[in-house]
């Protein structure tokens, strides 16, 4: 996820919380915002995978 796309759905949140948002904003704020949760899920996904559990009894 890039800083443009972050960048859009800040843009987006602040316009729905002043004046509102037409429909094709409403739906581009969707997925925008579930293409963000998707690379979070994803980012987390790597990093718990590239854990490894260490145990200094069994090694």
């Amino acid at each position: 996820m890039d800083s443009k796309m972050i960048g859009r759905i800040n843009e987006l949140a602040r316009k729905a919380k002043t004046e509102g948002l037409s429909e094709e904003e409403k739906e581009e704020q969707a997925m925008l915002r579930s293409e963000y949760i998707a690379a979070i899920k994803a980012d987390l996904r790597a990093t718990l995978e590239s854990i490894e559990i260490v145990d200094e009894q069994n090694s």
